[in-house]
Parts: C-alpha cells; structure tokens; sequence
C-alpha cells in the first residue's frame, strides 16, 4: 500500500527542494515535479516527492482525519 499525505511547504531551498512541515515534523523533500510552489503552500507527498499541490482547506481537513485516526489507535494499544 502506498500513502501520499498533505504538507505545508515552510522553506524553499531553490526550484527543486523545499522543506515541509506534517504535525510538526520537518522533512526535505523535492519540488521539481511541480511548476511553481511557494511558502505557505500545501502539496501532496509521497516518497520524498511532492506530487500535486493541494487546497488548504482540503488538507487541514485530511491532516485532521489522520490525527483522529492516530487518536484512535492510541486507546487500542
């Protein structure tokens, strides 16, 4: 199974690398797939690579649906 999830670009380094932020971890990952990104923008991540830039409001809403499931599997174990 393969999982792409939603991060907010926090830093650009130049036209082909950023760094992201997901529940406050930091990654660096590759931009070069896409045509332009800026601060502040959320991108759909998988492997290293940001796939497809993503809305705001469409992100938040699976970050907190990740959170939950997370939540959930907490009073499992």
């Amino acid at each position: 199974m393969c999982l792409a999830i939603p991060a907010k670009i926090v830093k650009l380094y130049d036209e082909n690398k950023a760094l992201i932020d997901v529940g406050g971890i930091e990654r660096e990952i590759s931009v070069a797939l896409l045509d332009e990104v800026s601060i502040g923008d959320f991108v759909i991540v998988h492997v290293g690579y940001a796939l497809s830039l993503l809305d705001e409001e469409d992100a938040k809403e699976t970050l907190a649906l990740f959170e939950e499931i997370s939540k959930l599997n907490e009073k499992e174990v």
